[in-house]
This record gives C-alpha cells, structure tokens and sequence, in this order.
C-alpha cells in the first residue's frame, strides 16, 4: 500500500501490537470475519473509507455495525483502522486482512509459536502444491470459498496449529489473488516480524544442520538480513542449488548449466 493507505494500515497494525497476546487470536478471527462482512456491505464501506466523512461519524458507524458481535480488542482495531484515510475502499479490507494475519502471528509468539508457524505454512504449501486434486480444489474461484476453506480444515485440522489453520483458511478465500500467492503473502508477513527475509531453496538432497547453517550465513551476509531458510527436495535439480528471495532467484543447479550449454552449442 501505499501514500495515505499505508500510513493507515502502519496506525491498524500498532492497534494490533497493543492487543493482550492471550486475546490476539480471537482478534484475528473476528478481523477476518470483519473482512468479510464489509467485502459485501459496499455501502458501508463506501462510507467508512469516504474522506469527506468525519473521524468520529466513521468510528460511530464501525460501532453501530460490530459492537457487541466482537471483542472489545477487536473493535479498538477497527476504529482505529476506519479513523485513517484510505486511497480505495478495498485497502480497508486488505489492511484489516493484514492486521488479521498480524494479530494470529501475534497469538503463535505469545505461545512461543512463532517460528512453528512460519515452518507449517510452508510445509502446508508444499503439500497443496504437490497433490494435483487439492492445490486444483484450493485454485478453483468456481468453487465456494467456504467449500474451499472446509477442505483444507477438513485436511489439516490436527496437524499444524491453530493459528496456522486459519491462516491456511483465510489464504484459501482468496481475495487478493491466487491461494498461492496470498499464502506466500501471509508467510512473508509472519517471517517480517523479527526482520527477516523468507528463502525457499530447491536442492537435489536434504542438507543436513551444517549445510543449513552454513547457506542461511551466506544469505544473511548477501541480504543484510536474518533469514528464514525453507528447503525443497527437487530430484530435477541434479546438482548445486536454486534459491529464491522474494522476486530475486539465484539458480546454480547443474541442470540449469547443462541446459545453457546446450543452447550456447545449438547456437
């Protein structure tokens, strides 16, 4: 975001950080539920991100909508966030999708979760990605959002965390692009909140502690940067390593060598 929307979203997301960590995944819960009510309500929205409309009248009418159907914590965010200046009336709801993510990531360190989070998005990722039936259920707008939120409760529930299901769940709605790429969205977000950058690295064998340590220093060093490291297992790389850091890829796999020195001798 950006210009007024982003000093906005800044504002929403101190809100969340005053949040009592045993409250915060409620928060996030009814912030998604928040999210969701006004994607449909386009009047009020129209309203609440409306520049000519007073501060307060804004606060009053987020009040008159929610009070008494959310947490106080909740309704504290939410008046903060429909008391700054929004550039469109759907970076409101982006920004309280954000500060949902902000407040479960807040829920996961306060049960010193944090790092368990960031490690079971990707490793859910990874499985919807590699099953053809659940990443094409998951990627279908034809198919509702509830449905697609109920399989993946119906997949993970059990084995990843609290926090983690709903940010699955959530992803899975969709409403700033591909289930992927909300995800990833939502991962480096958690991953932002100690600083650090997120790293998928595709290698043709699990590196082993020392091999882990060893590539996380160096990418440290090269980005200035803590780094979180996520490795996948690619047989297709052969050798060497590919590594990707937000939109940066760096690929020294020997099947990517082999294929420019086929292209340099066909000419």
């Amino acid at each position: 975001m950006r210009g007024s929307s982003a000093k906005s979203l800044d504002d929403t997301l101190t809100a969340v950080t005053a949040v009592p960590g045993a409250a915060a995944a409620q928060v996030g819960a009814e912030l998604f539920g928040i999210v969701s009510a006004l994607d449909t309500a386009v009047a009020a929205r129209r309203v609440l991100t409306d520049p000519s409309t007073e501060a307060e009248g804004k606060r009053q009418l987020a009040a008159g909508i929610f009070e008494g159907k959310v947490a106080a914590d909740t309704l504290t965010v939410l008046r903060s966030a429909v008391s700054g200046r929004w550039a469109a009336g759907r970076d409101l709801t982006d920004g309280l999708e954000i500060a949902g993510v902000a407040a479960y990531t807040r829920a996961a360190d306060e049960a010193g979760q944090g790092d368990i989070l960031e490690n079971e998005l990707f490793e859910a990722g990874r499985v919807i990605h590699d099953s053809d039936d659940l990443r094409r259920v998951v990627s279908d707008r034809s198919v509702p959002a509830s449905a697609r939120t109920t399989l993946l409760q119906d997949v993970f529930r059990g084995k990843v965390s609290d926090s983690t299901l709903a940010l699955l769940s959530q992803a899975a709605v969709a409403r700033t692009g591909s289930f992927e790429r909300v995800l990833e969205a939502f991962s480096r977000q958690v991953a932002a909140r100690e600083d650090r950058l997120v790293a998928v690295a595709r290698v043709a064998y699990e590196l082993d502690d020392t091999e882990r340590e060893r590539l996380t220093d160096a990418l440290s060093r090269r980005y200035g940067r803590a780094i979180q490291l996520n490795t996948v297992v690619d047989p297709s790389v052969i050798g060497g390593i590919s590594v990707s850091v937000g939109d940066e890829v760096v690929d020294a796999t020997m099947s990517t060598r082999l294929e420019a020195a086929r292209r340099r001798i066909a000419g």
